[in-house]
């Protein structure tokens, strides 16, 4: 087979069908940088691997709009995949290595698709390759090698889930080259929490993946968490004249891992002094009526994030009922009802070994009295939480005052997100 140089790789994505897609993925408006972004991303994989038939590839980072830490327990959420990317340019090679060269890190990461056993001490990125290749072997599914050149504008450590955008990315290329694209979203989904839980050791449940890999605003039931229930809810924030703004606090999710584990921990706690497994199989009168062996027990704040769950769970449910109704107004005060419940009682927001450092609690501040001066919008910190960044959800009429604050007080950067209808893909699959 003939290897294509660079100028053929670039004519070749120069296309009308690329520029449609350009579209679907990233609006019309970022079609020309993003052109350009893709070109520069082959320059850099010929700079480095050669000439080769180069495919393109696209994961999404994600948005949780509710369900803040429910997913763990077995829980409802409300998530979004999103304009920011994970994207390579990569070429299956018949050597039995994946070789991975990331825009702005020095090191080569190098693994070979037979040594698939976790390695002591190995940095995250290594880590996770090397565990999504054996979640591909332990699903009885192919593999095999490739290079690939990557490059993310998804904000590392910040709860943009930036590691299920790179899982996701790994896991259709593997499905892409050696699989024939047959593998569904659920698998890849539980193949990166695979890799992350076992290889990564991060406590993660399945909500960044199943967004990342699904593409568009989707309510996910995890009541069954090997067969998640996924329920599509088109809707457009931009038609309410409203913008998603994510705000870098200045924090970021480093040596937080304790922090994450703690909480689904202390909420299996309280349903297994209830005789339970998890959270969503207890009830609100079962913990009123155990309330003092419960204290005693599992102590309050596990307590509280019990409640937080039973709370936050049925709110997702008002959240999908509210967009579907068209009740903007309702559905504002619903994201205001998660943002508070998780401040309160799930308590994911700062840490409590570094109480002088409350990056997200500043922020949320800040923000709650600009809304409530404007009387519009709402805000609640985002993801995992304990640092990173919070989602403000406010009309596009105030985006410029509100950024300008945030860079005044804060001096930290935002971002303007939409939702992406395209999840984790080849994009030569959208193209033939």
């Amino acid at each position: 087979m003939q290897l294509r140089t660079v100028t053929e790789n670039l004519e070749q994505y120069n296309t009308e069908k690329m520029n449609q897609l350009l579209v679907e993925m990233y609006g019309q408006e970022q079609v020309q940088y993003q052109l350009e972004r893709y070109q520069q991303l082959m320059n850099n994989y010929h700079q480095q691997f050669g000439d080769g038939n180069i495919q393109l590839f696209s994961s999404p980072g994600r948005s949780e709009i509710g369900g803040n830490h429910t997913d763990h327990n077995y829980g409802k959420v409300l998530a979004t995949s999103i304009n920011l990317d994970t994207i390579s340019a990569a070429v299956p090679v018949d050597e039995p290595y994946i070789t991975i060269v990331s825009e702005g890190y020095k090191d080569v990461y190098k693994i070979h698709t037979s040594e698939l056993e976790p390695v002591a001490g190995e940095g995250g990125t290594l880590a996770l390759i090397r565990g999504i290749v054996a979640g591909f072997v332990q699903w009885g599914l192919h593999v095999g090698g490739f290079n690939a050149y990557v490059s993310t504008n998804v904000l590392a450590a910040s709860g943009l889930s930036s590691s299920a955008s790179f899982e996701m990315l790994i896991t259709s290329i593997l499905n892409t080259f050696y699989n024939n694209s047959q593998v569904d979203i659920v698998n890849m989904a539980r193949i990166g929490q695979y890799a992350e839980n076992k290889f990564w050791n991060k406590p993660s449940g399945l909500l960044d993946q199943m967004a990342c890999a699904h593409g568009g605003l989707i309510a996910i039931d995890f009541i069954n968490p090997k067969e998640p229930a996924i329920q599509h809810v088109p809707y457009d924030f931009n038609a309410q004249g409203y913008e998603m703004v994510i705000v870098n606090t200045g924090g970021n999710h480093a040596d937080l891992t304790a922090d994450y584990a703690a909480v689904p921990e202390e909420m299996k706690a309280v349903a297994e002094a209830l005789g339970h497994e998890v959270c969503r199989q207890i009830t609100l009168e079962e913990v009123y009526s155990n309330l003092s062996s419960l204290r005693e027990q599992t102590g309050d704040r596990a307590i509280l994030r019990a409640l937080h769950f039973l709370e936050e769970n049925d709110r997702v449910d008002e959240q999908v009922k509210a967009l579907q109704s068209n009740e903007w107004d309702h559905f504002l005060e619903l994201i205001t009802g998660s943002g508070n419940s998780s401040w309160k009682w799930l308590q994911n927001v700062y840490q409590d070994s570094h109480t002088r450092e409350q990056s997200i609690s500043i922020a949320l501040a800040i923000t709650e009295i600009f809304l409530k001066q404007k009387q519009a919008g709402a805000c609640r910190v985002h993801g995992g939480g304990f640092a990173g960044v919070i989602l403000t959800i406010l009309p596009k009429t105030l985006v410029s005052e509100y950024t300008a604050l945030i860079e005044k007080t804060l001096g930290t950067s935002t971002y303007i997100i939409n939702v992406r209808q395209h999840g984790s893909i080849c994009l030569n699959n959208h193209l033939n």
